[in-house]
């Protein structure tokens, strides 16, 4: 039987601050974007914020109103790598199979570690050194899978450590509401609750087949790992794993309220997507829009390309015609993110479609224009040569964040 932990370092970003400086200790304390690029969200909170009501990605003024007192602090991303980097090296005293899910959290594989002890011992042990060493604590979950080692983990905070074994899952996970399980996100509990799935024992009873029906492949992943039945291996932080999508998302500075202006943020977008593709050797078969809207609702549209492409100009041309469009823009959009999917390697797209034939030519000539505006980017930075239309405002604060969605694991 394998073991697997599950360590989540407590409210990480915070808790590194009020490290630094021990008069932020006891206090509501939260650690959040730059305000003036409209990135004023909580990235991580203390406790006592948290007892506030404060919650991770509510806006800063937002959490002003609910703890007026309550102490902003800017991020310090090197000293959570730093932080993050000295947590691994404690847990490959311990195992070589650790996985990183995060800065602040990692599964470990320490089925063959007897000689450290078992693993309620070792989390014990890992526990004790983090606290001792780095002036951090963890919460630590104990399993045989790494799906209830993470859930574990997430049962008691802070400074705890929970163990779901084949002798107590029944009792202590299945009871739970079914939104508490990794991967199922709200769209698919508010699916599930219409069917009267509210627990995680509700779906473990489920059948595959019914699944399967409701929600495809994932619905029947998800009731496997309801049931017990991840086998999923802890991969180490130098394992090989494909790219499955790449995408990029920004927070523009200003409301956009036009397709005109969200079309100038795609294209910018864009140019960063279809880099990276081609670094990767890559071609995207698919597309994806995500619009934030200024009462931070959600509004996702897809899409699927006719041809294998990484041109940034063509993925921007299909995001702009095909799914841009099916926004009402009843409300203005306050972020913007662009995905591409179903991804290719560079061998597959070599073929011309004989229906199709212009469309394959106009593609094949944007790859080598692109492939010529990498090289002047290369060599005079990423600036050096731009779309005309990027020359004006924006509302784009700088660069947005890289969203690379790889096998297996959550992604922003």
């Amino acid at each position: 039987m394998r073991t697997i932990l599950h360590s989540d370092m407590n409210c990480f970003y915070a808790s590194v601050e009020i490290m630094q400086n021990p008069r932020l200790r006891g206090l509501p304390v939260a650690v959040c974007g730059a305000v003036e690029d409209r990135h004023g969200i909580v990235l991580a909170k203390s406790y006592p914020a948290k007892a506030y009501g404060i919650k991770t990605g509510m806006a800063s003024w937002e959490a002003k109103t609910l703890c007026p007192g309550f102490i902003i602090v800017p991020p310090h991303y090197d000293l959570y790598f730093k932080y993050s980097r000295l947590a691994r090296k404690i847990y490959q005293q311990y195992t070589d199979e650790v996985e990183p899910y995060g800065l602040d959290e990692c599964w470990l594989d320490v089925t063959h570690s007897e000689i450290c002890g078992d693993g309620l011992t070792i989390a014990q042990r890992i526990s004790n050194e983090v606290k001792k060493k780095l002036g951090l604590t963890v919460s630590i979950g104990v399993s045989w899978n790494k799906i209830f080692a993470k859930l574990g983990s997430d049962l008691r905070k802070p400074d705890a450590i929970t163990v779901i074994s084949r002798d107590n899952y029944r009792e202590r996970v299945w009871p739970l509401p079914v939104s508490d399980l990794l991967y199922v996100g709200p769209a698919t509990t508010r699916k599930l609750f219409g069917y009267g799935i509210k627990t995680i024992g509700d779906l473990a009873a489920r059948s595959d087949r019914f699944m399967q029906l409701l929600l495809g492949k994932n619905g029947v992943m998800i009731r496997h790992y309801a049931a017990g039945l991840d086998t999923s291996a802890v991969l180490p932080a130098n394992a090989h794993i494909p790219v499955y999508s790449v995408g990029k998302g920004i927070t523009c500075t200003g409301d956009l309220h036009s397709p005109e202006e969200a079309a100038r943020v795609i294209i910018a977008l864009s140019q960063e997507v279809g880099t990276r593709l081609r670094r990767i050797h890559a071609f995207a078969t698919g597309i994806g829009l995500q619009l934030r809207t200024s009462e931070l609702t959600f509004r996702h549209f897809q899409g699927r390309l006719e041809h294998p492409v990484s041109s940034s100009l063509f993925i921007a041309d299909a995001i702009i015609r095909h799914l841009l469009p099916q926004y009402d823009w009843q409300l203005p959009v306050r972020a913007v993110s662009i995905r591409t999917d179903h991804l290719l390697p560079d061998s597959v797209p070599d073929t011309v479609d004989l229906f199709h034939p212009d469309q394959a030519l106009k593609a094949a000539k944007l790859e080598k224009l692109d492939a010529a505006i990498d090289e002047i980017r290369r060599r005079f930075g990423k600036h050096a040569i731009q779309p005309a239309c990027l020359l004006n405002d924006l509302k784009m604060p700088g660069d947005g964040r890289d969203q690379i969605r790889l096998p297996g694991r959550m992604h922003p």
